[in-house]
């Protein structure tokens, strides 16, 4: 929660300040247009990197994938085109790197590696198990996983059925 403060209060001040100086270099009016301009240039690759990133996301779908890499872009993507409308130069080239394929699926792949390397999945038989570097979870506490060949609490139950028409 303390890293949050930090960036609500950071941020502001780098981007004012980082404001200050260039106005003072190159003036108010072009300072104010660049301001624009980045946002205009954000808007147009957001929409362009946006639509790619859903076409790329309905191939992988219709081809029966799941397109985990393609959400995470596109949360990057959602996240640098706000960044790139909050005036100021350090968003503005933070919310570029988050539009730019390049380092938006190097981010994406950095950011889902962490994420996979803390996940923890939960089982229907109460059990978690944590997932570690690609490799499958065990039973955490030496609970059961809940499947029928090392259930020991009798909480599977299996059986046959017809229907009837």
């Amino acid at each position: 929660m303390p890293y949050l403060f930090l960036l609500f209060v950071l941020i502001p001040i780098i981007e004012i300040a980082l404001l200050i100086q260039v106005g003072g270099l190159i003036g108010l009016l072009p300072t104010i247009g660049i301001v624009i301009l980045t946002a205009v240039i954000g808007t147009a690759m957001l929409r362009q990197q946006g639509l790619a990133t859903l076409q790329a996301a309905q191939q992988r779908m219709q081809s029966g994938q799941m397109p985990a890499q393609q959400i995470g872009e596109g949360l990057l993507l959602v996240f640098g085109g706000a960044l790139l409308l909050t005036p100021g130069f350090a968003t503005d080239a933070f919310g570029f790197l988050c539009l730019f394929p390049v380092t938006r699926r190097w981010m994406a792949n950095k950011i889902g590696a962490k994420t996979m390397a803390n996940a923890r999945v939960f089982t229907p038989g109460g059990s978690t198990y944590e997932h570690h570097s690609g490799a499958a979870g065990q039973p955490k506490n030496g609970q059961n996983s809940g499947s029928p060949s090392n259930s020991k609490s009798g909480d599977v139950i299996d059986g046959d059925y017809q229907r009837l028409d």
